[in-house]
């Protein structure tokens, strides 16, 4: 009999996010947003130190995993925070390093 047990939906999701935030320029994006009091409106490669493409990719990927949130209707281009799911990663962060490491965990 298999005992191995399914990953749960919290688990994906946690992986999901931090994969979304597993590059600097992706953390600098969303620090950048954070400090925005409204969405980001105009041309995030003038503040980002990263060629359009790239930028492009890393914009794409937060917004794939629901970090943020964008409309491009150009010329306008506007970026946010998608709140609801920040708020769903700070939990989801949260629990994960408030765990406490086990007192039988071995050391190396």
């Amino acid at each position: 009999m298999d005992n191995k047990k399914e990953l749960t939906a919290r688990q994906k999701q946690v992986a999901r996010f931090a994969k979304a935030l597993g590059h600097p320029v992706r953390v600098a994006i969303v620090q950048m947003l954070l400090e925005q009091k409204c969405c980001f409106h105009g041309d995030m490669s003038e503040v980002i130190p990263v060629a359009k493409s790239t930028l492009s990719q890393h914009l794409k990927e937060l917004k794939e995993a629901g970090v943020i949130q964008g409309t491009i209707h150009l010329p306008n281009v506007k970026y946010c925070i998608n709140k609801e799911n920040w708020q769903l990663l700070q939990i989801l962060f949260g629990e994960l390093f408030a765990e406490k490491v086990s007192a039988n965990n071995c050391e190396i």
